[in-house]
């Protein structure tokens, strides 16, 4: 009789290898690893032979970049999508993606359980499994850190039980590791030093992406982008895909070190933690978005977007894309984009975004209005009236206070404020 398989979230790291064999010592499954590519790069080499090596029966590795930055990242830059006012929720946004296609692969192997490596301390706990959860209720979902089974609690006793179990593999040394998160649009790190938020982050010993600002070229970059309906479409007048955008803006933002955050974050789970995260080409989207949304978004508008993306970003950040709540945020996010179409120049110089100018055909900028000059469009003396009306309120108020302050003998009604 066959055994029944469980579908693995494979990232071929110390903690998914060692669930390979423990998978099938305590839960006597066939293990089908999945390693989703969203932009790992070099992290992904050699995983088909690692799997196999730890027991696997079966590894795909799918590359999904194009749709993640077209059905995940873009929706964050057409909102604004930032966590606690410096995240640009670059893990967030990859795995309710990743969650999907594990279940698309449990669907294809006929499996009854998907399998992930993270810690019962984590957000992405919360995020796989809500992900899950929303595509498939019925598959079991095994979380090796929070099993009862699973006795290896630091990095020494998983290097030994993979040891014990024929596993002989280089992870790297504990003490020049930092646990890092990459894809496409940005890279987490925590650890080391970083767990110490009163320590200074080694930025020559930990940066990936990115150049130090001080580090960085000392004359500026020009760079444009063109925007239909919210979107990058083009770098520098070329038309292009998504992805290649932000590969395009990661190696210019890199290289004139923009994008680096350093921030204690809230977690879902209640802790907060320190990370340090490098998202070079997305702070250079995101800026050029919000300078071309200036020109086309009226105030209340702007007002209530600015409202609707704090939402959208912590609902993302704490696993619930696939909820009604997240789509109803993006009907008006795309709402609002209908004419976010334009090009904006910036400037990068020394971790600085500059403007350097901004079109659209939609501008709300009407030289001729808002020009100190008087115009056609624009009487001053409209505005005595507008005032009247607008202030009408704190006027009442404060002839009642006056009234109150009357009756009860009071010289300096002010102090009834």
């Amino acid at each position: 009789m066959a055994k029944e398989k469980v579908i693995l979230a494979y990232s071929g790291g110390l903690d998914t290898t060692c669930i390979i064999p423990w998978l099938k010592e305590n839960y006597n499954y066939d293990v089908v690893c999945v390693c989703i590519d969203v932009g790992q790069e070099e992290e992904l080499s050699g995983l088909e032979e690692r799997a196999k090596y730890c027991g696997a029966d079966k590894l795909y590795i799918l590359d999904v970049i194009d749709e993640f930055c077209d059905e995940y990242v873009a929706p964050c830059i057409q909102a604004h999508a930032v966590y606690e006012n410096k995240y640009l929720i670059g893990t967030s946004m990859a795995r309710p993606l990743i969650a999907k296609k594990l279940v698309e692969i449990a669907r294809k192997e006929n499996a009854v359980a998907i399998c992930h490596g993270a810690t019962g301390k984590g957000n992405d706990q919360i995020r796989f499994e809500l992900g899950i959860k929303a595509l498939a209720p019925d598959l079991k979902i095994i979380a090796a850190w929070r099993d009862p089974l699973w006795k290896l609690d630091s990095r020494e006793s998983e290097i030994a039980y993979a040891e014990a179990h024929g596993i002989h593999l280089a992870f790297g040394s504990k003490d020049n590791s930092y646990s890092r998160d990459r894809n496409i649009w940005h890279i987490s790190h925590e650890g080391l030093e970083l767990e110490d938020p009163s320590l200074e982050p080694n930025y020559d010993h930990l940066l990936v992406l990115t150049t130090p600002p001080e580090k960085a070229p000392d004359r500026k970059t020009y760079i444009t982008i063109d925007f239909e309906k919210g979107i990058p479409v083009a770098v520098n007048g070329e038309k292009m895909k998504l992805s290649d955008i932000i590969r395009t803006c990661n190696k210019l933002g890199g290289e004139n070190g923009i994008g680096i955050v350093d921030i204690v974050e809230n977690r879902v789970v209640g802790m907060k933690s320190r990370g340090v995260y490098e998202t070079p080409g997305g702070t250079i989207l995101y800026e050029a978005h919000q300078q071309l949304e200036e020109l086309c978004l009226d105030r209340e508008t702007t007002a209530m977007k600015i409202e609707v993306a704090s939402k959208y970003a912590s609902t993302i950040y704490e696993g619930k894309w696939f909820s009604p709540l997240r789509e109803a945020l993006q009907a008006f996010i795309e709402s609002t984009q209908r004419y976010v179409t334009g090009t904006v120049k910036l400037a990068l110089y020394k971790g600085n975004i500059i403007k350097a100018g901004t079109t659209s055909p939609y501008s709300m900028y009407n030289e001729s209005i808002a020009s100190f000059k008087t115009g056609d469009q624009y009487d001053h003396h409209d505005a005595a009236g507008f005032i009247t009306l607008f202030g009408l309120s704190t006027k009442v108020r404060a002839m009642k206070l006056q009234e109150v302050a009357k009756k009860q003998g009071i010289k300096d009604w002010q102090n009834l404020l």
